[in-house]
């Protein structure tokens, strides 16, 4: 797996609403679980109305989405996600255009 300095990690976390127009608010923090590992938990929010909850375990594999109707049991797959990289990019970006659909359907 590729490595990306915590550092840089915790800038992208802890600076959302500055790096994204779009983003309201953010209670994501990353808790240190071991000296190499940590964990992500929290929720991002949308002007859109739409609400990111983020924690990032292994068990959630394969990688989805929850989506309007019946968003508890409605799971969608959730492409260009992996342990790669950091996917807080990309699921931002999946909630601006999301939001935008259920905007201007």
């Amino acid at each position: 797996m590729p490595k990306f300095s915590r550092l840089a990690y915790e800038h992208l976390i802890y600076t959302l609403p500055q790096q994204y127009p779009e983003v309201v608010s953010s209670s994501l923090h990353l808790f240190t679980t071991a000296a190499t590992t940590g964990l992500v938990k929290g929720s991002v929010w949308f002007h859109n109305g739409l609400e990111l909850r983020v924690r990032e375990l292994a068990s959630t594999f394969p990688h989805h989405r929850h989506e309007p109707p019946d968003i508890k049991h409605n799971r969608k797959p959730a492409p260009g996600i992996s342990y790669q990289s950091p996917n807080l990019p990309t699921l931002i970006t999946d909630c601006i255009a999301l939001g935008e659909t259920l905007v201007n359907p």
